[in-house]
């Protein structure tokens, strides 16, 4: 069995490294640790795994693949020669939520069996750091027992006292809330609980059209539930290039989605059957109007969650101004190669609890570099220029560098090659012609400024980018290089000889 360790303990036990957070950040962190040697313990107050693995990355992509597989029978089949109708088709929706829970606990001892194989000692409860690394003596954490959720920190009962030479945080995010209608857990909901409603609702209002609330939208509304996405900006997926937000919300509408874009949310009153929200237009909030929902998911970002992490008298620095504001400061907020210091002496923080962009594969990176560094390791660190962001929804959203607003904005010289996949052999075969993909290429020399990609796969080919992007290639690279016909990958191809006016069939 895993070393697990209880508080509490009365001998204090020393580390080269106690990790807070088990997370994609803080348990890849801790392997990589003890891969380099050092004596490293993880605390965690929940599972193992943190929010990606139980409430996040992975159980949602079992939901969603569960949407897309009914989607595509009942959208598809009689085209295909398999005749299913909805009223045929039979949705066992406690399985479906059952599956993707079911899948958590499975990654949840994989992560123990790492643990276990690195010689990690894991520690239960909630962390409390007390002193940072001083002259007199190392970073000490307080343990308690942990109730609560995520995001509910409570801590009771003796504490444990553990000392270290460093202490890394990951402790990650936490779904924000709004103010005036705060989560109530069943008719206000966080992602938290949409992962897990014991019954579909009939009908859902989502605030907020970024990846969270698009991947949500997209899985009730392929089950049946009639889903209104409200979104303050004048697109959806906003952090998104132009045209992959035009074709996303076109899509998505003919899926059955409704958009209520430039608008906000001014009042929820809740009622027997759900809610009533009322709405206003962002440029004149005079207008209103009022839509009647039974569910209500808040998607409108996360903040950072240090809640009882650090003893006052330790004055840690939090970030007041940009868009880490309210998150952990570290010197990555000033230096090119960061070390990933807090303003603590012997602490340290990756992740979300140091800002944007609050993905686990940057969590996992910065781990990765914040450990390799404190040994003194050689490291290229995270390419924060060339960072790939995923939406799962069906089709998917992918994109790493510049949109062409960001271009335009810098005034830089640039070209931009655009692919429709209505003309694209893989997807006219399967069935998946809605999207392009667009590249964006600097002038004279072609290098690769930014990929945009809205279609089927486009989570897997955006690899293709990342790999150029991180080589420095340019568009010619990408021309010259075979790709296997037919494959969704061809349309990277294209795109590229679409930059320089060779697009063969577009």
């Amino acid at each position: 069995m895993i070393a697990r360790i209880t508080p509490p303990m009365t001998d204090i036990k020393h580390y080269d490294l106690i990790v807070i957070g088990s997370g994609p950040g803080g348990y890849v962190g801790a392997i990589r640790a003890a891969q380099m040697g050092m004596k490293v313990c993880c605390i965690e107050r929940d599972k193992l795994g943190g929010v990606c693995l139980n409430w996040g990355c992975i159980p949602t992509k079992a939901l969603l693949h569960n949407a897309e597989l009914y989607m595509e029978a009942i959208r598809h089949g009689e085209t295909w020669g398999i005749e299913i109708k909805p009223e045929h088709v039979k949705v066992n929706w406690e399985k479906v939520v059952g599956r993707s829970r079911s899948i958590t606990g499975q990654l949840n001892s994989g992560i123990a069996f790492l643990f276990k194989k690195n010689k990690i000692d894991h520690v239960v409860g909630h962390a409390k750091i007390t002193a940072g690394k001083t002259a007199a003596g190392p970073c000490k954490v307080e343990v308690r027992k942990a109730s609560g959720t995520y995001y509910k920190g409570a801590s009771e009962g003796e504490a444990q006292i553990i000392t270290a030479d460093r202490v890394m945080l990951a402790t990650g995010a936490a779904p924000k809330q709004l103010p005036f209608a705060p989560c109530d857990g069943k008719t206000i909901i966080s992602s938290y609980e949409a992962m897990n409603l014991p019954t579909r609702p009939a009908s859902m209002l989502i605030i907020g059209s970024g990846a969270i609330g698009m991947e949500f939208a997209y899985f009730y509304n392929a089950f049946g539930t009639k889903v209104t996405v409200v979104e303050m900006q004048d697109r959806i997926l906003p952090i998104e290039d132009d045209d992959i937000s035009a074709a996303a919300m076109k899509t998505f509408a003919a899926q059955g989605i409704t958009f209520r874009v430039g608008s906000s949310v001014k009042a929820i009153d809740k009622n027997a059957k759900g809610a009533k929200v009322t709405l206003y237009e962002v440029k004149d909030e005079k207008k209103t109007d009022i839509i009647e929902v039974e569910i209500v998911l808040v998607a409108v970002g996360v903040g950072a969650r240090y809640d009882g992490l650090f003893d006052p008298s330790l004055g840690v620095r939090i970030c007041d101004a940009g868009p880490s504001k309210g998150h952990i400061w570290t010197d990555y907020q000033d230096k090119p190669e960061p070390s990933y210091q807090t303003s603590v002496p012997g602490v340290y923080a990756i992740g979300d609890v140091i800002g944007p962009p609050w993905l686990a594969h940057v969590a996992s990176e910065e781990a990765v570099a914040c450990v390799e560094r404190m040994k003194g390791h050689h490291t290229l660190g995270v390419d924060y220029a060339s960072i790939p962001g995923c939406t799962y929804c069906n089709p998917q959203v992918a994109s790493i560098g510049m949109t062409e607003r960001e271009a335009k904005a810098k005034g830089l010289k640039y070209k931009v090659g655009k692919y429709p996949l209505k003309a694209h052999g893989k997807a006219i075969a399967v069935g998946a012609t809605d999207g392009l993909v667009k590249i964006i290429t600097s002038e004279p020399y072609g290098e690769i400024l930014g990929a945009h990609i809205f279609g089927e796969d486009a989570s897997e080919l955006i690899g293709e980018i990342g790999l150029a992007k991180r080589l420095e290639a340019t568009a010619e690279d990408i021309i010259s290089t075979v790709h296997a016909h037919p494959t969704m990958h061809e349309a990277i191809h294209e795109a590229a000889l679409a930059t320089e006016g060779r697009v063969i069939h577009g």
